[in-house]
């Protein structure tokens, strides 16, 4: 399994909104030990919404989509999960509860009539609460109207507000296993005066050498804000895998890139994940 984000919205795509889902699941994976395996922005497109969630519903991973639960015109993704697993929408019975909790708490203290749970207004919001059957809900503490969860897949709204915290409860409640269950390391270094292309055969070397260890490789011609060394046109080097195959790893990459004359600065090691 691997860990993967949808982020779903034209806005993302035209730059009315500028994404913040994709660092802060990094940021909420990596304090559990945990590793982003890939990203996908998607517009409002049902098509391409529901072949991509039927891609991924059959890969197997564990997947956040953000964005698109709501129940406006624009918002597709409960009707293109159901379509992709080919199974109907149904009203949640959780859901609905927690969705008249809400209309209940919406109505104004000194309104002259009750809550009418029946008026064209708060049936449609209750169309919120249709999930794909066989669905679980996922608990929102801003305002009680959940996001659902289905096949390893969890679905919650666009608002960070509300999607952080209920991420968060998904990754505490349902992958609690697999917190930090795998050791890993990260150790790099700063490289001057050497291309890339000089410095690839070492790469596949240490790739060839040490299984499990992957090999990065981020040229910067210079990075002037960050001033320092970092000034200097540079490549940023590094292994990352099980701690000890990455320190060995490491001893090896460091002594190839003085082989080949580069000028080196070593960085400080990333702290390893238990």
């Amino acid at each position: 399994m691997a860990f993967g984000v949808i982020i779903i919205g034209d806005e993302i795509l035209s730059g009315r909104r500028v994404d913040k889902h994709l660092p802060k699941v990094i940021e909420l994976l990596k304090a559990r030990g945990l590793p982003l395996g890939w990203a996908e922005y998607i517009g409002d497109d049902p098509q391409r919404i529901t072949d991509t969630l039927r891609r991924t519903f059959e890969s197997g991973d564990i997947v956040f989509s953000t964005g698109g639960i709501g129940a406006t015109p624009d918002d597709h993704t409960r009707q293109c999960a159901a379509a992709a697993l080919a199974v109907p929408l149904e009203l949640h019975p959780e859901a609905a509860v927690l969705i008249r909790e809400r209309i209940r708490e919406m109505h104004p203290a000194d309104a002259s009539k009750p809550v009418d749970y029946d008026s064209p207004e708060n049936l449609h919001r209750l169309n919120m609460g249709t999930y794909p059957r066989g669905a679980s809900i996922i608990p929102n503490g801003y305002n009680k109207i959940p996001g659902f969860s289905i096949k390893h897949h969890h679905f919650v709204p666009g608002f960070p507000v509300m999607a952080w915290p209920m991420i968060e409860w998904v990754l505490d409640t349902q992958y609690a296993h697999l917190h930090h269950a795998t050791p890993h390391a990260e150790k790099s270094l700063l490289v001057f005066e050497l291309p890339e292309s000089t410095l690839t055969p070492l790469m596949e070397k240490i790739e060839g050498d040490f299984p499990g260890v992957r090999v990065f490789s981020l040229p910067s011609v210079g990075d002037a804000e960050r001033g320092g060394i970092y000034a200097r046109r540079h490549i940023d080097l590094g292994v990352k895998g099980e701690p000890e195959a990455v320190a060995a790893a490491f001893v090896k990459l460091r002594e190839g890139v003085h082989l080949l004359g580069g000028d080196i600065v070593e960085l400080e090691p990333a702290a390893p994940r238990a």
